[in-house]
């Protein structure tokens, strides 16, 4: 009894000195509040030529450079809508591998939102103010990828680039080795939950979709891809998508904007009318209907489409 006594009185006694000291005591992660997880932000990729990817991003996407969150950024960044942008960093000629650099989401609390991931053992950056004024901190999801989390501003209302083609960019793709890791962070800590899933066949599960809690924009993890995928590859599997109300009108002003290709949308596993083209990096840019116009392979829709 006298030794629960004294770690009892040892233990408000700590507490009564950080109180004293203004440092709060820890909270267990269940007392920490998750605020609200919107959207996705933003899409980084590198750029070995900056001059080639900025003529593709402008003039074929036709996406405006240093407009709205862009504002203020130092390299090339490129408007989808004055909550979303598309931004590059420069890499030199020999750089291999992926080059997705990090995916940024869009929250309404920066400051809670670091506290809530502090209480879940993940460790965040500090809590800055980028050059386009927007608060901010990063850090890696179990599998290092880099993961950003800005707080959302009032935006202005949207105004698109003359030929720009995508008006919202509602998800991004990147592989995933340790499934049973990335979703518990995801689902368990992040909140995302289930969007769609399935596969080349009907049994498997190859692409895994997770949509934001408190929106529809989503994540897909790119199952089953071979540790040794080489750069031409993984440009394939990390990618973002822009979402159009036709896909045919969409190819069509591609087209305009100046694409050179061939190649033909197509009705995806998922059921959407999808069409891809690369970056000059070979980063896929996929665009694809909000709405799908058969039912999907595999599993049902498990949450509601984007608008």
């Amino acid at each position: 009894m006298k030794r629960r006594l004294s770690t009892l009185f040892g233990t408000m006694a700590v507490m009564v000195l950080l109180s004293l000291a203004g440092i709060a005591s820890p909270r267990a992660p269940e007392q920490v509040e998750r605020p609200k997880i919107y959207s996705i932000a933003f899409a980084r990729f590198k750029a070995v030529d900056v001059a080639k990817s900025r003529a593709f991003y402008s003039k074929i996407l036709g996406l405006q450079e240093g407009f709205d969150s862009c504002r203020g950024l130092p390299g090339p960044c490129f408007a989808v809508n004055p909550y979303q942008y598309v931004a590059l960093t420069q890499t030199g000629a020999s750089q291999r591998g992926s080059f997705l650099e990090e995916i940024g989401f869009n929250v309404s609390d920066v400051e809670k939102m670091h506290a809530y991931l502090e209480a879940h053992g993940v460790k965040p950056s500090a809590i800055t103010r980028g050059a386009n004024h927007l608060r901010y901190f990063e850090t890696e999801d179990p599998e290092h990828n880099r993961i950003a989390f800005v707080e959302l501003s009032g935006a202005d209302s949207q105004i698109n680039g003359l030929h720009q083609v995508g008006d919202r960019l509602f998800h991004a793709g990147w592989v995933v080795n340790d499934f049973a890791m990335e979703k518990k962070f995801y689902e368990d800590v992040l909140g995302f939950r289930l969007y769609w899933q399935g596969g080349f066949k009907d049994a498997d599960t190859d692409w895994y979709e997770i949509q934001v809690p408190d929106g529809s924009d989503w994540v897909e993890f790119m199952l089953n891809i071979p540790a040794s995928a080489d750069h031409a590859e993984l440009g394939v599997q990390n990618h973002f998508s822009l979402g159009v109300k036709d896909i045919q009108a969409c190819l069509a002003q591609l087209r305009a904007n100046g694409l050179q290709s061939k190649d033909l949308p197509e009705i995806g596993r998922d059921g959407k009318w999808s069409y891809d083209t690369y970056d000059p990096d070979g980063n896929r840019v996929e665009f694809m209907e909000y709405t799908p116009a058969q039912t999907p392979c595999c599993h049902a829709y498990t949450a509601a489409h984007p608008k």
